[in-house]
């Protein structure tokens, strides 16, 4: 079973390699130990992840735990540059999530059935208790949202979330070929007139839920 496993996460990294070519092969690396290993657990949990992956490639759990650690961390939070067993180094070189984005949306799309040229996006507000905002714009497929790019801002702080959702609509406008067509739904609590824009300058369609009783006008 481990060998079988084994080799399903060397296919799955390949894939995370061909899809992200932005990271360096050790980003990718650790990239596809966390994401294979939260597929197959069903679960995010360090401990968990750790656990799996550690008893498929043969090497220590604590080992691998301080792999898929130093992949999230803050630059100023990483350990000094050093050698893993396997002989990868770990810098102090914060990965730039952003920069995921395109080519998340880009390696989803590729996957879409051919000739199929239409997408359903939503975006959306969820908190985390009172601590967090989570602003993420997600492809819906098949009654779930698959993140493409998001944006994690303090619950309670003042301040406009226009610029994020600007930006988050920026990073991914480009990734969809301009011949499909695109829906963006959001939720109630999000309409408003700016939003309606910028969805419509992204040549996409605004599918805005608003108040009763509110007006709007057909494009």
């Amino acid at each position: 079973m481990a060998r079988r496993r084994n080799e399903e996460l060397r296919e799955w990294t390949r894939k995370v390699i061909e899809k992200m070519p932005h990271l360096t092969k050790s980003q990718a690396v650790v990239l596809g130990m966390w994401s294979f290993g939260i597929v197959m657990t069903q679960s995010c949990g360090l401990s968990t992840v750790a656990a799996f992956i550690a008893a498929i490639i043969g090497k220590k759990e604590n080992t691998v735990r301080q792999q898929l650690r130093e992949w999230y961390k803050d630059a100023r939070d990483k350990t000094k540059s050093r050698k893993t067993e396997d002989e990868t180094k770990i810098g102090r070189t914060a990965i730039d999530v952003t920069t995921c984005f395109a080519p998340l949306m880009i390696g989803v799309l590729s996957l879409w059935p051919e000739g199929e040229k239409r997408l359903v996006l939503a975006a959306d507000a969820s908190n985390l208790s009172d601590r967090f905002t989570i602003l993420a714009v997600s492809i819906v497929y098949r009654g779930c949202g698959i993140p493409i790019a998001w944006k994690i801002v303090e619950a309670t702080k003042p301040g406009s979330w226009q610029p994020h959702w600007r930006e988050l609509f920026g990073h991914v406008r480009n990734s969809v070929p301009k011949d499909w067509f695109v829906i963006v739904a959001t939720d109630r609590g999000l309409y408003a007139d700016w939003l309606y824009h910028e969805i419509c300058q992204c040549g996409w369609h605004p599918f805005l839920r608003i108040n009763q009783m509110g007006l709007f006008t057909g494009v």
